[in-house]
Protein backbone atom coordinates (compact mmCIF):
# COMPACT_ATOMS: atom_id res chain seq x y z
CA UNK A 1 0.00 0.00 0.00
CA UNK A 2 1.49 3.18 -0.90
CA UNK A 3 2.26 6.35 1.61
CA UNK A 4 -0.54 8.21 -0.45
CA UNK A 5 -3.04 5.87 -0.54
CA UNK A 6 -2.82 4.77 3.26
CA UNK A 7 -3.03 8.59 4.22
CA UNK A 8 -6.21 8.76 2.70
CA UNK A 9 -7.69 5.68 4.88
CA UNK A 10 -6.58 7.38 7.99
CA UNK A 11 -9.04 10.12 8.31
CA UNK A 12 -11.77 7.68 7.92
CA UNK A 13 -10.62 5.72 10.40
CA UNK A 14 -9.40 8.61 12.38
CA UNK A 15 -13.60 9.80 11.76
CA UNK A 16 -15.02 6.76 13.98
CA UNK A 17 -13.65 7.48 16.65
CA UNK A 18 -15.97 7.99 20.04
CA UNK A 19 -15.77 11.93 21.15
CA UNK A 20 -14.43 11.03 24.20
CA UNK A 21 -11.18 10.37 22.53
CA UNK A 22 -8.54 12.79 21.25
CA UNK A 23 -9.45 13.65 17.56
CA UNK A 24 -6.53 13.12 15.43
CA UNK A 25 -6.55 13.16 12.00
CA UNK A 26 -4.49 13.22 9.06
CA UNK A 27 -4.42 16.10 7.48
CA UNK A 28 -5.19 17.34 3.75
CA UNK A 29 -2.09 19.48 4.30
CA UNK A 30 0.00 16.27 4.85
CA UNK A 31 -0.92 14.03 2.07
CA UNK A 32 -0.30 17.36 -0.11
CA UNK A 33 2.85 17.90 1.24
CA UNK A 34 3.78 13.92 0.36
CA UNK A 35 1.87 14.14 -3.34
CA UNK A 36 3.90 17.36 -4.35
CA UNK A 37 7.25 16.57 -3.19
CA UNK A 38 8.72 13.95 -5.34
CA UNK A 39 11.44 12.92 -3.24
CA UNK A 40 9.05 12.12 -0.31
CA UNK A 41 6.98 9.94 -2.22
CA UNK A 42 10.04 8.05 -3.58
CA UNK A 43 11.36 7.37 -0.34
CA UNK A 44 8.22 6.67 1.28
CA UNK A 45 7.16 3.90 -1.64
CA UNK A 46 9.44 1.13 0.63
CA UNK A 47 8.44 0.03 3.52
CA UNK A 48 9.34 3.27 6.12
CA UNK A 49 9.08 3.36 9.22
CA UNK A 50 6.23 6.14 8.28
CA UNK A 51 4.56 3.78 5.90
CA UNK A 52 5.07 0.80 8.79
CA UNK A 53 3.10 2.64 11.18
CA UNK A 54 0.58 3.81 8.59
CA UNK A 55 -0.03 0.08 8.01
CA UNK A 56 0.09 -1.37 10.63
CA UNK A 57 -3.29 0.58 12.40
CA UNK A 58 -1.92 0.74 15.95
CA UNK A 59 -0.90 4.14 15.11
CA UNK A 60 -2.90 6.41 13.77
CA UNK A 61 -2.61 9.25 16.67
CA UNK A 62 0.99 8.57 15.86
CA UNK A 63 0.48 8.82 12.42
CA UNK A 64 -1.13 12.49 13.17
CA UNK A 65 1.17 13.42 15.28
CA UNK A 66 4.14 13.10 12.78
CA UNK A 67 2.45 14.75 10.91
CA UNK A 68 1.65 17.83 13.36
CA UNK A 69 5.15 17.95 14.24
CA UNK A 70 6.17 17.88 10.33
CA UNK A 71 8.56 14.69 10.82
CA UNK A 72 7.02 12.80 7.70
CA UNK A 73 10.07 13.51 5.80
CA UNK A 74 12.30 13.07 8.18
CA UNK A 75 11.14 9.39 9.10
CA UNK A 76 10.60 8.77 5.96
CA UNK A 77 14.14 9.21 5.15
CA UNK A 78 17.27 6.79 4.44
CA UNK A 79 18.03 6.37 8.72
CA UNK A 80 18.51 4.20 9.86
CA UNK A 81 16.44 4.78 12.85
CA UNK A 82 14.95 3.11 16.18
CA UNK A 83 11.65 4.34 16.93
CA UNK A 84 9.98 3.70 20.42
CA UNK A 85 6.38 3.72 18.77
CA UNK A 86 3.87 4.56 21.31
CA UNK A 87 0.54 2.89 20.50
CA UNK A 88 -3.19 4.71 19.92
CA UNK A 89 -3.83 3.44 23.51
CA UNK A 90 -0.70 5.21 25.05
CA UNK A 91 -1.47 8.26 23.65
CA UNK A 92 -5.39 8.42 24.68
CA UNK A 93 -3.98 7.12 28.19
CA UNK A 94 -2.20 11.36 28.30
CA UNK A 95 -4.16 13.41 30.85
CA UNK A 96 -7.92 15.01 28.84
CA UNK A 97 -7.28 17.80 26.46
CA UNK A 98 -3.09 16.54 26.44
CA UNK A 99 -3.09 15.35 22.92
CA UNK A 100 -5.35 17.55 21.12
CA UNK A 101 -3.23 20.85 22.78
CA UNK A 102 -0.14 19.45 21.71
CA UNK A 103 -1.59 18.75 17.88
CA UNK A 104 -2.07 22.51 17.32
CA UNK A 105 0.02 24.67 15.08
CA UNK A 106 1.19 26.60 18.28
CA UNK A 107 2.62 23.41 19.69
CA UNK A 108 4.63 22.27 16.61
CA UNK A 109 8.26 22.46 18.38
CA UNK A 110 7.05 20.71 21.46
CA UNK A 111 5.37 17.99 19.29
CA UNK A 112 8.25 17.45 17.64
CA UNK A 113 10.69 17.81 20.90
CA UNK A 114 8.42 14.68 22.30
CA UNK A 115 8.85 12.61 19.28
CA UNK A 116 11.82 12.84 18.76
CA UNK A 117 12.36 11.58 21.99
CA UNK A 118 11.20 8.14 20.91
CA UNK A 119 13.88 8.33 18.39
CA UNK A 120 17.56 7.24 18.14
CA UNK A 121 20.05 7.62 15.29
CA UNK A 122 21.30 3.92 13.91
CA UNK A 123 18.97 0.45 13.91
CA UNK A 124 19.24 -1.15 17.27
CA UNK A 125 17.36 -4.74 17.36
CA UNK A 126 16.07 -5.74 21.00
CA UNK A 127 18.87 -8.75 21.16
CA UNK A 128 21.40 -5.35 21.04
CA UNK A 129 19.43 -3.54 23.56
CA UNK A 130 21.81 -2.89 26.82
CA UNK A 131 20.70 -1.27 29.91
CA UNK A 132 22.00 2.59 30.21
CA UNK A 133 20.84 5.51 28.87
CA UNK A 134 21.08 6.29 25.26
CA UNK A 135 21.53 9.72 23.35
CA UNK A 136 17.64 10.51 21.32
CA UNK A 137 17.22 12.95 18.25
CA UNK A 138 15.55 15.26 20.81
CA UNK A 139 19.70 15.90 22.03
CA UNK A 140 17.86 14.27 25.88
CA UNK A 141 19.15 10.99 27.22
CA UNK A 142 16.60 7.99 27.55
CA UNK A 143 16.94 5.70 30.55
CA UNK A 144 16.92 1.91 29.31
CA UNK A 145 16.37 -1.15 30.85
CA UNK A 146 17.02 -4.49 29.63
CA UNK A 147 16.60 -7.80 31.77
CA UNK A 148 15.07 -10.75 31.91
CA UNK A 149 11.60 -9.49 32.16
CA UNK A 150 11.82 -7.58 29.01
CA UNK A 151 12.75 -4.10 28.23
CA UNK A 152 11.71 -0.78 29.82
CA UNK A 153 12.03 2.34 28.02
CA UNK A 154 12.03 5.65 29.84
CA UNK A 155 9.40 3.49 31.95
CA UNK A 156 7.60 2.39 28.77
CA UNK A 157 7.67 -1.07 28.38
CA UNK A 158 8.36 -2.78 24.91
CA UNK A 159 5.16 -4.70 24.09
CA UNK A 160 6.30 -5.51 20.69
CA UNK A 161 10.16 -5.35 19.51
CA UNK A 162 11.80 -5.64 16.03
CA UNK A 163 9.39 -4.53 13.84
CA UNK A 164 10.97 -3.64 10.62
CA UNK A 165 11.29 -1.26 8.45
CA UNK A 166 13.23 -0.28 4.97
CA UNK A 167 15.38 2.77 6.78
CA UNK A 168 15.31 1.59 10.73
CA UNK A 169 13.13 -0.61 13.61
CA UNK A 170 10.18 0.23 15.62
CA UNK A 171 9.74 -0.84 18.91
CA UNK A 172 6.00 -0.81 20.14
CA UNK A 173 5.89 0.56 23.72
CA UNK A 174 2.21 0.87 25.58
CA UNK A 175 3.41 5.00 26.74
CA UNK A 176 4.04 8.06 25.77
CA UNK A 177 7.54 8.93 26.51
CA UNK A 178 8.06 12.74 27.66
CA UNK A 179 11.49 14.66 27.85
CA UNK A 180 12.87 15.26 31.27
CA UNK A 181 13.16 19.15 30.60
CA UNK A 182 9.52 19.35 29.12
CA UNK A 183 7.23 21.18 31.37
CA UNK A 184 3.22 20.15 29.81
CA UNK A 185 1.78 22.38 31.98
CA UNK A 186 3.54 25.82 30.24
CA UNK A 187 1.24 24.21 26.87
CA UNK A 188 -1.04 27.10 25.30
Amino acid sequence: MSLLAALMVVPAIASCQSPSEPTAEVTPDAEEQIAADPEVAAESSGDTIVDVAIANGSFDTLVAAVQAADLVETLSGEGPFTVFAPTDEAFAALPEGTLDTLLLPENQATLAQILTYHVLSGEVPSGEVTTGAVATVADEELEIVADESGVTVGGATVVTPDVEASNGIIHVIDTVLLPPSLDLSALE
